[in-house]
């Protein structure tokens, strides 16, 4: 176990959906790793998931049924960089599919509304590249986009 895992706070009987979900999108070294159910002492109703215990490509993430008293918000992301624009463009459509909403420069909220950061390979040598002019028109291209497209940026 990690000595700091991400715990994540989900509306009421979502945990086992949503883990199960993320690691069937996520996939390579992904998978549920333990369930909790509440008990009789517990506010959730017994039997049911209380926590699931998950993880996407070795990362080690906690879910909580802990009710609709928080939610939550764009301040916090996962952000997965990927191998490829095909990686990419699959996880974009996915997570925006079933009530996913698409953001600005790669960010997307998913169903359940957890932000996520797409980024395709090469973003970062392309938003750095050493002709400042260069950086300048691939920023602005990321600017105006949702969903990544880092050939694009680079042809900027």
């Amino acid at each position: 176990m990690q000595k700091v895992t991400t715990f994540l706070w989900f509306a009421k009987d979502l945990v086992e959906e949503a883990a199960n979900y993320y690691v069937s999108v996520i996939g390579g070294d992904s998978r549920v790793l333990e369930t909790t159910r509440w008990t009789a002492a517990g506010p959730g109703e017994e039997g049911k998931a209380m926590t699931v215990r998950f993880q996407l490509d070795g990362a080690e993430y906690i879910a909580f049924d802990g009710g609709p008293e928080f939610t939550f918000t764009e301040a916090v992301s996962l952000s997965v960089e990927c191998d490829s624009q095909e990686e990419a463009d699959r996880l974009w459509n996915e997570f925006t599919s079933g009530g996913g909403q698409e953001s600005q420069c790669g960010w997307l909220k998913d169903k359940y509304g957890l932000s996520w950061q797409i980024v395709p390979p090469g973003l970062v040598d392309a938003l750095t590249d050493p002709d400042p002019e260069k950086a300048a028109r691939a920023m602005k291209a990321m600017l105006g986009m949702k969903r990544l497209d880092v050939e694009a940026i680079r042809n900027a």
